[in-house]
């Protein structure tokens, strides 16, 4: 998967696309893309989860490494587009206490 084609920049508002399946492969994809987003200086990250269907817990420490470097950054981080199973998951493993989770990104 090329993930050039499931960014958006916005300002200075980047969108990071996820596949159906947040693993460390596509895991490692995303948190390297949001650490660049992070570096070049983007004040907001959005994760869309609109095509995700499972998040694993590898995905899951991706993505707390994700917040971790957006804090350091000053950087807000929204997930979009997450499906009840998976804002389930987020709020059980405390995901939600430090990024929030919006309906879509419209």
């Amino acid at each position: 998967m090329n993930l050039e084609n499931h960014v958006r920049l916005d300002g200075n508002t980047a969108v990071v696309y996820a596949n159906e399946y947040l693993n460390k492969i596509m895991g490692e994809r995303i948190e390297r893309e949001c650490r660049d987003r992070i570096a070049s200086g983007c004040s907001r990250l959005m994760v869309s989860f609109r095509d995700t269907e499972i998040v694993n817990s590898i995905g899951i420490s991706i993505l707390l490494g994700v917040i971790d470097a957006a804090s350091d950054a000053d950087t807000e981080v929204l997930f979009t587009d997450v499906n009840d199973d998976i804002a389930h998951l987020f709020e059980t493993l405390g995901l939600t206490r430090h990024a929030q989770i919006v309906a879509s990104l419209n």
